[in-house]
């Protein structure tokens, strides 16, 4: 998922034209002749289960596919062997360089692909370039590097005979809309300023049979205005449907789909295999992430790609779907909003936070966890008690929360009814965990406490860290400005008991 989400458009209209809502930040979806859903497996966290322990992990809940962000080696290792099928990303601070240079292309392939592409090695089926690259927050940093990045790595994929291995761009699905006179999937067009640079890429890709993938995210729409219906979000709704000619969509998800369908038609690019490569719902950081939804939505997801029933104007396919994402990631960014960091089927210590039927089918075998993790010792870091000069407090919870994860306490979020004080120990429980529980990671200046009495409540968990032995660390400073809007809400809530 892009650091930086497209700006979701402002237009007003009617219940039955939403769906000019969805466009601008989402992105769609769909086909294959195969049926199976995959999972994105994203790094960005403090604290990293042990890969072996994920693979196997997958494997126990049927997961055959997966998407990797980047290429991590420690992953790659432990994939191998596993028959999982593997798409490797390239991010986006790698093109200029592979875009300008074929030597650097050939040896990320070399190292990344060819190392591990033996009998028992690793299943690697694509390699995604970049990571929604034309998204419209990046002010067209990547646009000029994309196709002759895409171009290189082509070239090395078959000059060390992996033509099996195929590439392909996630894009955001702002990269194409339907016009407010006529916002209906069949009006579908790209965006005029990047129209000629995106049909180049998907002539690429076209002409050398590899798919194209875009990243859907219905949350989005709902999250970026008070105006969108609620049900269309989802795969069960009753709200009134959206029509397009004889076309009928009940869910924002199609309909979306089938703009990009159309915009793909409607330059002679008929039957291009789709794949979506990120879609999801959160679980925490904003009113409408909870559980609840979250399984509501990817439960629909999955029956509705498995079905083969297709979309109203693609019927009879089932839907190649990378879910997101496999765990939740507590160092991502949280400028899109504070939910960036709650969008796991699992959390953050890889154990599952409601069921999911990976079949589509109705089975009811709840998902398997992580097995034998390791946790530090049950304790926890709290706001003593009988601190009585609180003059500090402010300022050592802004900086808890600049270099830790505080969104669980944002506005809508499972620790949001926490009382100040509550907040505070939160905060400080955050750092100290994250900190791997070093005694002076709950000092902050003489108000911290450390407990064995768990805070938690049935809504709030606070958590106690995994155990990694040598956990990565976040850089002093690297999120500050990042989490500095929950640090803001923490000490206005505190600041009520001074």
């Amino acid at each position: 998922m892009a650091e930086e989400r497209s700006e979701l458009t402002k237009c007003f209209f009617p219940h039955q034209i939403i769906l000019c809502f969805f466009l601008f930040s989402q992105a769609s979806v769909a086909s294959s002749n195969t049926s199976s859903v995959g999972v994105n497996w994203g790094t960005m966290a403090s604290h990293q289960l042990p890969p072996e322990k994920v693979v196997k992990m997958l494997q126990d809940n049927g997961f055959t596919k997966l998407k990797l962000f980047e290429a991590d080696q420690n992953i790659l290792d432990a994939l191998v062997g596993s028959d999982i099928e593997v798409m490797i990303g390239i991010p986006n601070r790698f093109l200029k360089e592979v875009a300008q240079d074929t030597s650097v292309a050939a040896s990320w392939v070399e190292e990344n692909v060819t190392a591990y592409s033996y009998h028992g090695g690793v299943n690697i089926k694509y390699i995604a370039v970049g990571n929604e690259p034309f998204l419209q927050t990046y002010n067209g940093t990547y646009v000029e590097f994309t196709l002759p990045a895409l171009v290189n790595i082509q070239r090395a994929l078959e000059e060390a005979d992996l033509k099996n291995v195929k590439v392909t761009v996630p894009f955001n699905a702002d990269i194409y809309f339907s016009p407010e006179a006529n916002p209906v999937p069949s009006a579908g067009d790209f965006r005029p300023e990047l129209r000629d640079a995106t049909i180049e890429i998907i002539n690429f890709l076209y002409s050398h049979d590899s798919p194209f993938t875009v990243n859907i995210y219905p949350f989005l729409s709902l999250y970026g205005n008070a105006y969108f219906p609620l049900d269309f979000a989802f795969f069960d709704g009753t709200n009134k449907p959206l029509r397009d000619g004889s076309l009928v969509y009940t869910n924002v998800f199609d309909a979306n789909l089938d703009t990009l369908i159309c915009a793909m038609e409607r330059y002679s690019f008929l039957g291009m295999k789709i794949i979506v490569g990120e879609v999801g719902w959160p679980t925490d950081g904003d009113k409408n992430a909870n559980v609840k939804s979250a399984k509501r939505f990817n439960q629909g997801m999955v029956k509705h790609a498995m079905s083969g029933n297709g979309t109203p104007a693609r019927k009879g396919v089932v839907m190649d779907v990378y879910l997101f994402s496999l765990v939740d990631e507590d160092a991502k960014s949280i400028a899109p909003g504070t939910f960036e960091r709650h969008w796991g089927i699992f959390g953050f210590d890889g154990r599952p936070k409601y069921e999911l039927d990976l079949s589509g089918k109705g089975n009811d075998n709840p998902l398997v966890p992580v097995e034998d993790v390791k946790y530090l010792p049950k304790t926890w870091c709290v706001l003593d008690p009988n601190a009585s000069n609180l003059d500090d407090l402010p300022d050592n919870i802004d900086y808890a929360c600049s270099l830790s994860d505080c969104t669980a306490l944002g506005y809508g979020s499972s620790c949001n009814h926490l009382t100040a004080i509550g907040n505070a120990s939160y905060a400080f429980n955050m750092y100290y965990q994250m900190h791997d529980q070093e005694t002076w990671d709950c000092d902050f200046l003489g108000l911290g406490l450390i407990t064995d009495e768990d805070p938690s409540d049935e809504l709030c968990e606070f958590p106690v860290m995994i155990d990694t032995g040598n956990s990565p660390r976040l850089q002093p400073g690297s999120s500050r400005v990042l989490t500095r809007f929950a640090a803001t809400v923490l000490v206005m809530l505190v600041l009520t008991i001074l």
